[in-house]
């Protein structure tokens, strides 16, 4: 029996806890609560989910615009947990916050875990934990190995707007020439062409970019630069909805599910 079926009596046990709860008589002066996602998504049938579907193997938006990655199956299976079903909602690393806010239910795809998104929703807990590291043409060898020699004026760097990669190389490339690319997609095309120098990403994505642009590499995997959590953005200050995708996504990390796909993607 897989994890998401003996979650199931759980879930719908705080599921009930939390309708009970709200619906307990307040006085006349206090203004209604604003009812939790899990009333709203067994309501509607629904999970709004928003995603850049530009980041794999998280996230990946096909031509036909069909979304894969490993982000997108464990959200459509804590959907069918939920008896919802998922509703991708495109967004990009510039918007993801406000749109979050304004559209979704949940929000995945490589997000890391910062203060300045703290502000405005809440962070499930960690998926697994990733760096920054370079990717750079196979033929310039290790040259860009290190923050101080990527760090030189002539050295095209490489960037998406809107994300912790831009900030990164914001705060230190500061002597760099950083080229902004508006599609994350295609930032490694720019560098197979010779059009920059290195992108920094996180070294998931740059494992996987290996296996599917073999003029590249991605350098000390093993060793990035920094470290952050990634997770799922929920709703800000909903502990029904929070206890319910935390205790599912425990489950998931209990039986190694992220890392089996994440594997499926970048082995």
């Amino acid at each position: 029996m897989r994890p998401s079926s003996r979650l199931l009596p759980l879930l719908n046990v705080i599921l009930v806890g939390w309708l009970l709860t709200s619906g307990a008589a307040a006085p006349a002066a206090t203004a209604e609560p604003s009812p939790s996602r899990l009333l709203i998504v067994a309501q509607s049938g629904v999970l709004r989910v928003c995603t850049t579907g530009d980041y794999p193997p998280y996230t990946l938006r096909g031509d036909d615009g069909a979304y894969t990655g490993v982000d997108i199956t464990l959200a459509t299976e804590l959907a069918t947990v939920l008896h919802a079903v998922p509703q991708w909602i495109p967004t990009t690393w510039s918007t993801l916050a406000a749109d979050f806010v304004a559209h979704c239910d949940l929000a995945v795809g490589g997000i890391s875990d910062t203060a300045e998104r703290r502000q405005v929703a809440d962070f499930s807990i960690p998926i697994s934990t990733d760096g920054k590291t370079p990717v750079t043409r196979r033929a310039d060898g290790d040259a860009y190995s290190t923050i101080a020699a990527i760090n030189q004026p002539g050295v095209r760097v490489i960037v998406n707007p809107g994300g912790t990669n831009e900030k990164f190389a914001r705060a230190n490339f500061p002597d760099a020439n950083l080229i902004v690319w508006p599609d994350n997609l295609t930032i490694y095309e720019q560098l197979e062409q010779g059009n920059a120098d290195v992108f920094v990403t996180d070294s998931v994505e740059g494992r996987y970019r290996g296996r599917t642009h073999p003029d590249l590499q991605v350098l000390h995997p093993d060793h990035p630069f920094d470290s952050a959590p990634k997770a799922y953005l929920l709703p800000r200050g909903d502990l029904a909805f929070d206890t319910v995708v935390n205790t599912w996504l425990q489950a998931q990390l209990a039986t190694g599910r992220p890392t089996q796909l994440l594997d499926t993607w970048i082995s």
